[in-house]
C-alpha cells in the first residue's frame, strides 16, 4: 500500500474549494481599497508563497509583488520570540503601498508589526497593511492588526496550502490538522 501525504491528516479544517472562494473575495477587497495606487504585495516566505501566488492572481489591480523571509521559529514548534530577518526585500519601496501577505498569525512575533511596519515606512512606503490567510487570536502574545483576514481559527497545529511542519505539507491543497501521533505536541506554526 501506497501511503502519501494525506494519510497524515486526522481532519480538513478548511477545504480547498472554501480556501480559493475566500482568497477570491479578499482579492475583491484588496482591489477595492487599492484602486489607483502602486501596490506591493510582500510575501512572507516560505509559508505566504502559495497564498501570495493566488491573492495576486485574484486582484485586479495593478500589483508587482516580492518577498521577505523573517524567522521568530527557526525549525522549532514554537516561537522563540526573537524575530529574525534572513531575506530583506529588493523592490524599491518609496511611494508604494506595501501589503504584507503572511500564512498564519498566531503569536504574533514573526509579524511584529511596529517594527516591521517602522522599518518599511522608513523605506518611504506609502503605507503598510497586513493580510493574513490565517488568524489564531487565541495564541497572541504581541498586538498585530490585521486588515485582510482570511479565516479565524482555533488553537489547533495546521499544514497546508504552505503551511508546514519541519518543511513537509506544504503543497496540501486545503488546510489540514495532523494526526496526533504525526506532530506530537506541536501547537502553533
Amino acid at each position: 500500500m501506497v501511503t502519501t501525504i494525506h494519510d497524515d491528516i486526522a481532519e480538513v479544517l478548511i477545504s480547498e474549494e472554501l480556501l480559493q472562494a475566500r482568497v477570491r473575495q479578499l482579492g475583491k477587497e484588496i482591489s477595492r481599497d487599492y484602486e489607483g495606487k502602486p501596490l506591493l504585495l510582500v510575501g512572507i516566505l516560505k509559508g505566504a508563497a502559495v497564498f501570495l501566488a493566488d491573492l495576486i492572481r485574484a486582484i485586479d489591480v495593478p500589483a508587482d509583488y516580492d518577498f521577505v523571509a523573517i524567522s521568530s521559529y527557526g525549525n522549532a514548534t514554537r516561537s522563540s520570540g526573537v524575530v529574525d530577518i534572513k531575506k530583506d526585500i529588493d523592490a524599491d519601496l518609496t511611494g508604494r503601498h506595501v501589503l504584507i501577505v503572511e500564512d498564519i498569525v498566531d503569536t504574533g512575533w514573526t509579524l511584529r508589526l511596529s517594527y516591521i511596519t517602522e522599518k518599511l515606512l522608513a523605506r518611504n512606503a506609502a503605507s503598510v497593511r497586513i493580510c493574513a490567510l490565517l488568524d489564531k487570536p487565541s495564541r497572541r502574545e504581541v498586538d498585530v492588526d490585521i486588515d485582510y483576514r482570511g479565516f479565524v481559527i482555533e488553537d489547533r497545529f495546521v499544514v497546508g496550502y504552505g503551511l508546514d511542519l519541519a518543511g513537509r505539507y506544504r503543497n496540501l491543497p486545503y488546510i489540514g490538522v495532523l494526526k496526533s501521533d504525526v506532530c506530537g505536541d506541536a501547537r502553533n506554526k
